[in-house]
């Protein structure tokens, strides 16, 4: 099969050369790396990954195809996909349409044959870094000249990118083979989700335990929150930089001692900063599936799925939340509480989708702390 040549090309000055295997144009952004073996295409649609390119260091990407299933939002969000070589002879029983007709009609532009060991490298040693991906311009210099140009990632709200127009319910539980994903219509709890590029995994995990999940947009009142008579607000996941999310910082920090809350990654992240700590930018960030995780409170090693470039500064939070979860690859932060006011959160996906499940029982603690504030 004959394929159209791509260029890659880092902020730093590298290039990579290699063939076209998705839709023919440019992508733009920072250039990030995923750790994880397979769900490539729970990547591909996870909103948190708005403004990246996506190199996944497994070398060998669309083994399985792609299915109508594994998604975990309404579209594909990263600007471009970057693999060491493309299975051409897609094998699943669920395999619906090839890893390349995938990303053709959602118009991601992707490159094969590129030696994501050595960019691993680079962007480990220079961090993440502005990167573009060309099928119509092989010119370097130019592009090193337009490279150059992109927007840093730092002090962007994406959020305003992602979030949902419209508040919205959703009934539907984790996928059960062979009937796929059930819907429930008896619930014990309703709690209201802040969309800041929601994983529908998560709102599949509450729906599986007992809760009714109200969806609403990132910029929605705290007021018009409370309004509702919820048992409980999430804080989801989301792209890029926290700070400049004021709104939600505002909104949360009114909700704070008001309702028990549940944070999730950029959920973590803006609830830190409503309490009065701060966020920095990790040099090439977490993103994968076998990140391993302690439990400060119980001493258990969890394996994680992660996708963030912001942290948590553990120092900032002295005095003001404990420290629940740390990093066992840098001792970040993982995860904080304050139970008097009925918070915590963790910056880790405990739905996966993709990676393991040693988190889950994180919904099952929100649960207690609803059931907790409910009997003070």
């Amino acid at each position: 099969m004959a394929l159209k040549k791509a260029t890659l090309i880092l902020e730093g000055g590298d290039f990579f050369i290699g063939q076209s295997i998705g839709y023919d144009g440019n992508a733009e952004g920072e250039i990030v790396f995923n750790t994880s073996m397979t769900g490539y295409q729970e990547i591909l649609t996870d909103p948190s990954y708005k403004g990246q390119i996506v190199t996944m260091t497994y070398p060998l990407i669309g083994n399985y195809g792609c299915n109508f299933e594994d998604v975990e939002s309404r579209q594909p969000w990263v600007e471009g996909f970057i693999i060491k070589e493309l299975a051409v002879l897609p094998s699943n029983w669920r395999n619906k349409e090839s890893l390349p007709d995938f990303l053709k009609r959602h118009k991601i532009v992707a490159i094969q044959g590129v030696d994501t060991r050595k960019l691993t490298k680079i962007i480990r040693a220079g961090g993440a870094q502005r990167a573009l991906i060309s099928t119509t311009n092989d010119n370097i210099k130019s592009l090193q000249r337009r490279v150059k140009k992109i927007p840093s990632i730092v002090g962007l709200d994406l959020v305003k990118k992602v979030t949902t127009e419209k508040a919205y319910k959703w009934r539907e539980g984790p996928y059960m083979w062979p009937k796929g994903y059930l819907t429930k219509k008896r619930f014990k709890y309703f709690v209201v989700t802040y969309d800041f590029g929601i994983k529908r995994n998560i709102l599949r995990n509450l729906v599986s335990n007992d809760v009714d999940v109200h969806v609403v947009p990132a910029q929605t009142s705290w007021k018009d929150i409370m309004k509702m008579k919820p048992h409980g607000v999430l804080l989801s996941n989301g792209p890029g930089d926290p700070a400049p999310i004021t709104y939600a910082i505002e909104n949360i920090k009114n909700l704070i001692g008001k309702i028990p809350i549940f944070g999730i990654c950029l959920g973590h992240q803006l609830l830190a900063i409503a309490l009065g700590g701060k966020t920095y930018k990790l040099k090439f960030g977490h993103r994968g599936a076998n990140h391993p995780v302690q439990n400060l409170e119980t001493g258990a090693i969890e394996i994680t799925s992660q996708n963030h470039g912001f942290a948590v500064d553990i120092d900032s939070l002295k005095g003001l939340a404990k420290l629940t979860h740390l990093n066992l690859n840098d001792m970040t932060s993982e995860g904080l509480s304050v139970k008097e006011k009925f918070l915590f959160s963790v910056q880790y996906h405990p739905e996966s989708s993709p990676g393991p499940r040693d988190s889950r029982y994180l919904f099952q603690d929100f649960i207690q702390m609803m059931d907790d504030f409910k009997g003070k």
